[in-house]
């Protein structure tokens, strides 16, 4: 049998018979909200971290300096560490709820938590993730991890003139996941963001300063709501306008430039346990 929200839908902030789980934001008795992680913790993970991917030594040898390289040549991320080494303390992550889903087993139901997390740089680049896992922690943990991995950049355009810093999406976009379908409408500049306050978190996330929204479907359902937004934004880059018709010029890919680096072997050295208690 799927799984499907056996939280169900009734419960306001306090959670009611949703198990003391609110519908994100920071209400409830968990406390969601923003969940900014301290410099010191990113900057520990970032001297363990020991890349086993040519692009994770790549960003880690600084041959790498930017998402923009990467996605250029179309490059999958499998490491996580390569966001935060590339984007560093300017990467925020919001959970943006948390709700229970059962399944059915000879045993009786098993109840497990999904988390949906959003993460990015207010600069054009936007993350998605969602985990499923028997504790709290630990899918918000992994959701934070493959919202890292799922980092798309998002095109900022202007509604007029091309005058200063984009400002706005840089034409209509619609995006749709189940019965949920949302459109992104460019804004004049000191519109804002009109936008409920799913859609509004991402598209701040994302960077976007002024934009029309319009949505229908069930929002209510609001990991469909989440989804819906991120496709609108993954769909930015796919419309390609006249600016976009120069001829393109094609560069070698990292892994053809620095090859000779990659052919080299990795050291790496170990330490026992036992000297880590001497030391």
């Amino acid at each position: 049998m799927a799984e499907g929200g056996g939280g169900g839908g009734g419960g306001g902030g306090g959670g009611g018979d949703r198990g003391g789980f609110g519908r994100g934001f920071g209400r409830g008795d968990r406390g969601r909200g923003m969940r900014r992680r301290s410099g010191g913790r990113r900057d520990e993970e970032e001297k363990k971290w020991i890349p086993v991917t040519k692009l994770g030594r790549l960003v880690k040898d600084k041959m790498i300096t930017s998402l923009e390289q990467i996605y250029y040549h179309s490059i999958p991320i499998k490491e996580h560490q390569a966001i935060d080494f590339l984007i560093g303390p300017g990467l925020k992550d919001e959970v943006m709820k948390i709700m229970p889903v059962q399944k059915q087993t000879r045993a009786g139901q098993r109840t497990r938590f999904k988390a949906f997390v959003v993460v990015g740089d207010m600069n054009g680049h936007v993350g998605l993730g969602v985990k499923c896992s028997k504790e709290v922690a630990t899918a918000i943990r992994g959701a934070i991890i493959l919202a890292k991995l799922s980092m798309i950049p998002v095109r900022l355009g202007y509604w007029g003139n091309n005058i200063g810093k984009p400002h706005t999406v840089p034409c209509k976009v619609t995006g749709k996941c189940g019965s949920v379908s949302v459109r992104i409408v460019p804004a004049p500049r000191g519109a804002g963001i009109v936008a409920a306050r799913v859609p509004k978190k991402i598209l701040q996330f994302a960077g976007i300063e002024d934009v029309f929204t319009s949505s229908s479907g069930s929002t209510k359902t609001l990991g469909n709501f989440v989804k819906a937004t991120f496709d609108c934004l993954l769909k930015t880059y796919g419309y390609l306008t006249p600016d976009l018709w120069m001829e393109s010029r094609y560069i070698k890919s990292p892994f053809q430039e620095h090859t000779d680096l990659l052919a080299m072997p990795i050291k790496v050295t170990y330490q026992d346990e036992a000297e880590k208690v001497e030391a």
